[in-house]
């Protein structure tokens, strides 16, 4: 899970600490608790039980539809640094031994934001759930939304997931969403909202716009305002959990829900 091999700073507290620490300590700044955003692969191995995890859906891969300046470009540059064709893992394994459809975002590519694929990839992911009767879990880290470059196509994905978690529901099926680093804009405004249970890590962000949308509004608003500890306190998300209890977390309400 190490990034590279030189030693790096915390951006929240500027400790300094090399990439084996980190590691051991999953990604979260030991002095500070700072939650660093991780892969998505990172991030499957941390939640499943190692050897369950089978992907879906792993030779989609986004094209440019509306031939927008630079974007393959873009595509190609994310694809190399990620090791991904999409923001986006699916798939299912088992969390300490329960069964479990997975979808996982990644901020590397593309901020996490909301493209063709990866709209198409959640709702196979969630229709696979409800033909296998298993319980959803979607980690969020998002912070671009809906992809611009594909337009329209990319914004159609926020009622197409919505509609799918309804879906979900309507099947009786758990879905529990996990906000990580930080969710924002069209990804907030359909599925990453939308869980039977809302989870978050320590600090995350969370809302539609990121700070600099206070200036539209012209009013001065909380310190925090967009934070998981303000949104708990406001009843808009339902339990923060530590990045190294998520595993345990998620099976208990995966066991309680299972009975």
């Amino acid at each position: 899970m190490a990034r590279n091999a030189q030693k790096s700073g915390c951006p929240a507290c500027g400790m300094m600490f090399g990439p084996e620490e980190l590691a051991r300590e999953y990604e979260v700044c030991p002095k500070c608790n700072y939650h660093c955003p991780i892969g998505a692969q990172e991030r499957v191995e941390l939640i499943i039980d190692a050897g369950t995890f089978v992907e879906y859906d792993a030779e989609v891969e986004t094209t440019d539809p509306l031939n927008f300046p630079q974007y393959s470009k873009k595509l190609a540059k994310d694809r190399n640094l990620t090791g991904l064709k999409e923001s986006v893992v699916t798939g299912e394994g088992s969390i300490n031994g329960y069964p479990t459809a997975i979808g996982v975002t990644d901020y590397r590519f593309r901020m996490g934001s909301m493209g063709s694929v990866m709209g198409e990839k959640l709702v196979r992911c969630m229709e696979r759930a409800i033909e296998k009767k298993l319980p959803v879990v979607i980690f969020s880290s998002s912070g671009g939304g809906a992809r611009m470059q594909e337009g329209m196509v990319s914004l159609m994905q926020m009622a197409k997931t919505s509609a799918a978690c309804m879906k979900l529901k309507k099947a009786g099926l758990l879905y529990i969403d996990v906000l990580s680093f930080q969710s924002f804009a069209g990804v907030m405004a359909s599925f990453a909202a939308l869980g039977n249970i809302i989870i978050a890590e320590p600090g995350t962000r969370i809302g539609f716009t990121g700070e600099r949308g206070r200036s539209s509004i012209k009013q001065e608003l909380p310190e925090g305002f967009q934070t998981a500890e303000f949104m708990i306190d406001r009843g808009m998300i339902d339990m923060i959990v530590e990045r190294k209890d998520m595993k345990t977390v998620l099976a208990d309400l995966l066991e309680f829900f299972h009975r």
